[in-house]
């Protein structure tokens, strides 16, 4: 154990050395940071962007989860809960806060003639198009950081005489004299360049120095991935191919292919106040008033798998706790039996509850994959070697602490 401590210590020290090391972020870039960590944003000073996407490791089993941070809430982490609480701690939201890791590479919001779908944008209905669209609602959502306006934002950031630096630095103005509407969508913007930084966007995993030739997959995640890519389907929404872009410059997969999709999750209840279902793309005023018949109902995000080991629960609504689960209900959906809701014992293990949203339910690309229980776990082992930072958990010779980044991708 005392040998153990020593170990996670030297790994922590490495960490803080790495940080240091990493590309200076630009002007704009520190503002948004600090924009991102104040606390003092939010209707009574208890809730910053950080607070549910944490850049501190959230902690829970294994050394990567105490290392690498996978910028979600760590209660949520911690607790196996879905909901992350607001600056208004009495009032709850009803959608699992997503990881903003690898947010900046989704496009902007858009149908795409060639797919037929609607792809890209933010939150898990695609409401924001872009990550400075996505910014600035959580700071006036009265169920996240609450501020009643703009003006309440702009007023509480010149209240801290340290902006009147950074917004200078940043974008050359005079904060006490810049209007309202311009701080607000420049305070919004740096937010957003702070998540285009390396900090969100490392692309160290396992797989990314296996795909530079720096080390090698086990037996079970070489497995993993053929399964990946082939019987269990999963790549055909989490694409895994490595591309080229109209430069040629290389691109690495997300895991994700933008779209929106509705797989058939039941319904959490153990949401405080069991909440009706969240409808998704579907749910946006805009979106129903072009889809008459109910086409998007149901459908949420397909998010990026990188570091999903880090971030349960899982799902929209949060009703998958683990990725064994995650599998498990993409593999037998359909044909394990059925039990009333995600609070009994078999939930999960002799049945799954019917779809929350029954419309519009994915059944021709999972729900009955016949993947064995060996195979499943072959899937959970390969999806663990998408976490970040592998050179600092790894324990791998062949890629020690000290080990660059293999590729250098910017959104």
């Amino acid at each position: 154990m005392k040998s153990r401590s020593i170990a996670l210590s030297i790994i922590m020290m490495l960490i803080s050395i790495t940080s240091q090391a990493k590309e200076p972020l630009s002007d704009i870039q520190q503002l948004g940071k600090f924009l991102f960590q104040d606390k003092n944003l939010s209707l009574n000073r208890n809730q910053s962007c950080a607070s549910c996407h944490s850049l501190q490791p959230a902690g829970g089993n294994g050394l990567a989860s105490k290392v690498v941070p996978g910028f979600v809430d760590p209660d949520n982490v911690k607790n196996g809960t879905a909901i992350s609480k607001g600056s208004i701690t009495s009032l709850i939201g009803t959608l699992n806060t997503p990881s903003i890791g690898y947010a900046a590479h989704s496009p902007s919001f858009h149908w795409s003639r060639n797919a037929g779908l609607f792809v890209g944008g933010q939150f898990w209905n695609g409401r924001a198009k872009d990550l400075s669209e996505q910014a600035q609602k959580p700071l006036l959502n009265p169920l996240e950081m609450a501020m009643p306006s703009e003006q309440a934002v702009v007023d509480r950031i010149k209240e801290d005489k340290r902006y009147k630096e950074l917004f200078r630095e940043a974008y050359g103005i005079n904060l006490n004299v810049a209007k309202v509407d311009k701080v607000f969508n420049l305070a919004a913007k740096a937010i957003g360049e702070f998540e285009k930084t390396s900090v969100f966007n490392k692309f160290t995993s396992k797989f990314d120095y296996v795909l530079a030739g720096k080390t090698t997959l086990t037996g079970i995640e070489e497995q993993g991935l053929k399964l990946f890519n082939g019987k269990g389907n999963c790549a055909a929404c989490h694409t895994s191919e490595t591309t080229r872009n109209k430069n040629g410059e290389l691109m690495l997969p997300l895991f994700t292919d933008f779209t929106y999709d509705n797989i058939g999750l039941p319904r959490n209840v153990k949401i405080p106040n069991n909440p009706e279902p969240n409808l998704g793309l579907g749910g946006r005023s805009d979106i129903a008033a072009i889809d008459p018949e109910g086409n998007e109902i149901g459908k949420h995000k397909v998010m990026t798998l990188r570091n999903i080991a880090l971030t349960p629960p899982y799902g929209h609504n949060g009703v998958l706790e683990s990725l064994e689960q995650v599998v498990h209900f993409y593999n037998s959906r359909d044909t394990l039996g059925a039990v009333w809701d995600n609070t009994d014992s078999r939930f999960g293990e002799s049945g799954w509850p019917q779809p929350e949203v029954p419309q519009n339910v994915n059944s021709s690309e999972l729900g009955n994959l016949g993947l064995s229980p060996e195979e499943e776990k072959a899937i959970v082992a390969f999806l663990k070697t998408l976490t970040d930072d592998y050179q600092l958990w790894g324990l791998d010779s062949r890629v020690p602490p000290d080990s660059p980044p293999p590729f250098l991708i910017s959104p």
